[in-house]
């Protein structure tokens, strides 16, 4: 099978048929070209990332933070006493996504809810007729990516992808680099996050806690009685409702080596091995992981997760290493990358962030509310030319479904081989079961969109 490009990646896959019965029946709202018009912007998910999406949309001209959509009540205080602060009207709260989705005043959804919610929450606002910037992984499986990709064209949706090192000058400098072919034929690629983390040991049942709507955080995950420890942020840490590591940071070096080798099929050869170490712990993701993965090619990818107290591969932490005939790179995710040539590894060029901020006029930073990645998305959603996107949404798929296929490699405990334009594995039931999930009604990602 002949590796697929990206012409013909944007041509396959349209779903059709009708919406979801849960999901709200609304006409498409009308794009807003001008401007001078304000884009209403509803936040889903206000604990973390969603605060940086706010204060981004909240900096913009004419782009109304209209509505926060969280399940827990008690994060709504903090969030509008920032508007409170800059003298803004503050947005109406819901817990409901449904609710906001049925609101025609509303353009754009935001979405930074846990990552078993993602797809759902895109799908349902490309079929209510909203745009959509969804943080990563853009979907828990592999199955809901291909299914957003599907209703945004379906729907002609604009549709970013929270991979937002792609409107990084610095990284769009390594990129050419690499690009440009001076490190020679790239044959091998490594992605490292090595971020320590604590145990998070035993949780036990008890009440909901007044304010938080729990029925609706479940969402399409299976029914469980609450239990704090697979709340806030640690249902990173089970399959029902998180990606392990692998698919908490993993999308971000992965999303970076597709876009600098212009990567547009999976994966062909899969393999993963690791556990979880150390900790007394009711986690199920692991702690400690490797993936590595062959393309048609035979270029070879490596993700390497370490939780656990660790040396760094040189001098990278969280970033990327790219294998060259000709030289190799090194570079921390939005820190400084450095090129070596040779058997004798002689220095070559190089740039810091100082070194791109003067050459650019800017770098990318957190939590000011000034990140490139959400302007392009606006802009885009006024120009209506998702081919503008610096992320969009078949690169958000593509990307998460490498830390997917790395997940289902381990949960299955064998190589895989994956037939990249039907997006399952040959002759292997248990594998492809991983594709997609059981879901809880009424929180059903549709067969078709």
């Amino acid at each position: 099978m002949k590796p697929l490009n990206r012409r013909t990646f944007l041509k396959s896959g349209t779903g059709v048929v009708a919406l979801n019965t849960a999901a709200p029946h609304i006409a498409q709202a009308m794009s807003k070209n001008s401007p001078n018009e304000s884009i209403n912007v509803a936040v889903m998910g206000i604990r973390s990332r969603g605060l940086h999406h706010m204060r981004n949309y909240m900096n913009m001209p004419n782009v109304n933070v209209a509505v926060l959509c969280d399940i827990d009540e008690r994060l709504f205080p903090k969030a509008l006493k920032e508007f409170e602060e800059k003298e803004i009207k503050p947005p109406r709260t819901e817990t409901d996504i449904r609710r906001v989705l049925e609101n025609k005043d509303i353009d754009v959804v935001s979405i930074a809810c846990p990552n078993h919610w993602h797809a759902l929450a895109a799908i349902w606002a490309c079929q209510a007729g909203k745009d959509v910037y969804v943080e990563k992984p853009v979907s828990h499986n592999i199955s809901e990516g291909r299914k957003i990709v599907d209703a945004a064209r379906k729907y002609d949706r604009i549709v970013q992808t929270g991979s937002q090192r792609r409107s990084d000058p610095l990284m769009q400098a390594a990129v050419e680099f690499i690009q440009s072919g001076k490190l020679g034929k790239i044959y091998m690629v490594k992605a490292c996050v090595y971020r320590a983390r604590n145990s998070i040991g035993y949780g036990t049942i008890t009440p909901v806690p007044e304010g938080v709507h729990y029925d609706l955080f479940r969402g399409p995950a299976p029914w469980i009685p609450f239990n704090e420890n697979r709340f806030h942020y640690n249902w990173h840490w089970f399959w029902d409702t998180g990606n392990g590591e692998t698919g908490n940071n993993g999308p971000h070096p992965v999303d970076i080596i597709r876009w600098a080798l212009n990567k547009y099929d999976h994966p062909h050869k899969i393999q993963s091995l690791g556990g979880f170490y150390s900790y007394d712990s009711e986690q199920e993701t692991p702690n400690t992981q490797m993936s590595v993965m062959e393309y048609a090619d035979g270029t070879i990818l490596q993700l390497e997760v370490r939780n656990l107290f660790t040396n760094l591969d040189g001098n990278v932490r969280e970033g990327l290493i790219f294998y060259g005939t000709e030289g190799w790179m090194q570079f921390n995710l939005g820190n400084t990358w450095r090129t070596y040539f040779g058997s004798e590894n002689e220095p070559g060029p190089s740039m810091t962030p100082e070194e791109a901020k003067a050459q650019f006029g800017s770098v990318l930073t957190y939590g000011e509310g000034k990140e490139p990645h959400f302007k392009n998305f606006i802009d885009c959603c006024r120009t209506r030319n998702r081919n503008d996107l610096k992320a969009e949404i078949l690169e958000g798929h593509l990307s998460a479904s490498i830390c997917h296929l790395g997940n289902i490699a381990y949960r299955t405990g064998r190589t895989l081989i994956l037939d990249s334009e039907s997006e399952s594995f040959l002759g292997d039931d248990d594998a492809n079961r991983y594709l997609s999930r059981e879901y809880r009604y009424p929180f059903i990602v549709p067969k078709e969109v």
